[in-house]
């Protein structure tokens, strides 16, 4: 089995961790060839865009594709590339994930959502994800291609955490009250991902999250008390001074349902909430 990573980063490389012992052989694209190192020490097999006889090549063996790469404001960089790619290729495979995010949202006052509610994005980066979805389920049905959207909070794990703020002296306590956000260990998107491959369906839309969504000071504070520490003071929004995409994040409050993905695909996360998550990160030795 053979699966195509567009935008090979910290996601796609936990899905290739999981993958890769299950037999799947891993490629990925890439834009500067100084990257295929990298790959190849990961066991990954470079497809360099500017050789677009071997993408074609790539696509035709594909039995998955996976699109992590984030829309500019031109849309999907990903589908701008693959779809003509897979049209000479002639290549349909069997699973097509594009990872968006629960930014699509918008603000929803700390209330629930689920997959089948409205879509309402704040800023740009929200709106791009929109469209994003929109323009690949609409390749999907053209061109008869099992296209499937994961919609995702915050993404932490190894080597990206509280841990790493708090050790380097960045973290923050923001308070802001009432307003809780959703996330999800790297691990347990993987997993989700990997259910989804077993079980594909087309026009398929899945929240991956924990089950506890939580403010930003509790999670900090836990992390600062499983690393020993006192935890960094809390600092008012405003007091913050943060940069406008910061802002905007924290602008935002809802509970992301994960329920859908439970029931559809079977899938549960091995870290349920960010206590288990971040023992696992620190248990991890990151």
């Amino acid at each position: 089995m053979r699966l195509l990573v567009f935008g090979y980063g910290f996601s796609a490389a936990a899905v290739a961790r999981r993958l890769g012992p299950q037999g799947w052989e891993i490629a990925a694209t890439l834009r500067r060839p100084e990257d295929a190192g990298r790959l190849e020490a990961e066991g990954v097999v470079p497809v360099p865009l500017a050789e677009p006889a071997r993408l074609v090549a790539a696509l035709k063996d594909a039995d998955a594709v996976l699109v992590t790469a984030p829309p500019d404001a031109q849309g999907c960089p990903g589908l701008r590339t693959l779809v003509p790619a897979m049209a000479r290729a002639q290549a349909f495979p069997d699973w097509l994930g594009y990872l968006s995010t629960t930014g699509v949202y918008g603000d929803r006052q700390g209330g629930w959502v689920f997959e089948q509610g409205r879509l309402a994005a704040q800023s740009m980066e929200g709106a791009r994800r929109v469209a994003a979805e929109r323009d690949w389920l609409d390749v999907g049905k053209g061109m008869g291609l099992t296209v499937t959207v994961f919609r995702l909070p915050g993404i932490y794990g190894p080597g990206r955490s509280a841990f790493d703020r708090l050790r380097e002296g960045r973290a923050r306590r923001i308070s802001t009250p009432g307003q809780v956000f959703s996330r999800i260990h790297v691990d347990d998107l993987a997993g989700g991902l990997a259910a989804s491959i077993a079980r594909p369906r087309a026009g398929g839309i899945y929240n991956l999250c924990d089950d506890e969504p939580a403010p930003n000071s509790e999670v900090v504070a836990y992390a600062a008390h499983l690393l020993g520490q006192a935890p960094p003071p809390e600092v008012s929004l405003e007091d913050a001074r943060l940069p406008p995409a910061a802002q905007r994040f924290y602008a935002e409050s809802k509970r992301v349902s994960n329920a859908r993905a439970k029931a559809e695909l079977g899938w549960r996360p091995t870290y349920p909430t960010y206590r288990e998550g971040l023992a696992a990160v620190l248990a991890a030795g990151s």
